[in-house]
Formats: C-alpha cells, sequence, structure tokens
C-alpha cells in the first residue's frame, strides 16, 4: 500500500461509517435574513427619535423655568396642580407630551432591539450545509473493513 493512501485513510478514519450529506442547505429565509438588518435599523431609527423627543420636552421645560424665574407669580398652581397662569401650563404640557412621545419610541425601539435580536439567535441557531459555490462534494463510508472513497463533480 502506498504512504499517501495509507495518511489519506488515517486522516479520514473519524469519519468512517459516516456519509457526507451535502444534498441539504438550511438556509434562511430572505425574510430573516434582510429582516434582522431592517429591525436593528428600525431600532436605531426609533432610539434616534426617542433622542430627538426627549430633548423637545427638556427644552419645552426649560422655557417653563425661565418664564416662572422672570416672574414667581407664574409659577402658582391650583390645588390640582395645574398652573394658574396658562402660558406656564402651556409649556408644561408640552413637557408631558414630549416625554410620553420619548417614552413610546423608545418602548417601540427597545421592542424592535428584542425581535432584531430573536431574528440574529434564530439565524445563528440554524444548521448549515456547505456553501454552494464548491464544486465538488467528497464522501466516505466504511463497509465490511472496506473504505469507499466518492467524488462527486458539479456542473
Amino acid at each position: 500500500m502506498r504512504a499517501d493512501w495509507l495518511l489519506l485513510i488515517c486522516l479520514a478514519a473519524p469519519l468512517a461509517g459516516q456519509q457526507l450529506d451535502t444534498t441539504t442547505t438550511h438556509a434562511s429565509p430572505t425574510l430573516v435574513r434582510y429582516g434582522k438588518w431592517a429591525t436593528l435599523a428600525a431600532a436605531v431609527g426609533m432610539g434616534l427619535q426617542a433622542a430627538v423627543a426627549h430633548q423637545d420636552a427638556d427644552q419645552a421645560f426649560d422655557q417653563l423655568k425661565d418664564y416662572c424665574f422672570t416672574d414667581l407669580t407664574h409659577c402658582d398652581q391650583r390645588p390640582s396642580g395645574a398652573y394658574i397662569d396658562p402660558v406656564a401650563e402651556q409649556y408644561y404640557q408640552a413637557s408631558l407630551g414630549h416625554d410620553r412621545q420619548a417614552r413610546r419610541w423608545l418602548i417601540g425601539g427597545e421592542a424592535t432591539l428584542l425581535v432584531t435580536a430573536g431574528l440574529f439567535v434564530w439565524e445563528l441557531t440554524r444548521p448549515r450545509g456547505p456553501p454552494r459555490n464548491i464544486p465538488f462534494s467528497p464522501s466516505l463510508s466504511v463497509t465490511d473493513g472496506r473504505a469507499r472513497m466518492g467524488l462527486a463533480l458539479a456542473f
């Protein structure tokens, strides 16, 4: 027996009795493959929108503080907690509205980020076959003490 054949059989011994299956590939569906990137972009976009809404809420509250510091009577409140001065109340309501909007953007972004993580994990846990651009597929099997090697070429 030639030394190169002996070396090949020794290297292939761990595969003895196993048939290499190259006929099936478990590629992720197109929706998952591209959807994970779309949902990631949406999550980033929602996070940026939340930051803008939060900045708008801060700006409205700063306007309320500036308005109140010009004259302290502007900040007088009713027993219900609402401002007596309609301008001060308008600044306060604008601040609350932007805060609610920022919260909605954040919750949407977090939910979208969870979907993105799920899509990434789902795709990573899918079994993978060999790439489609490999022009040949080797096979090795051992039966009754005889090793059989095969090679399939794709054209």
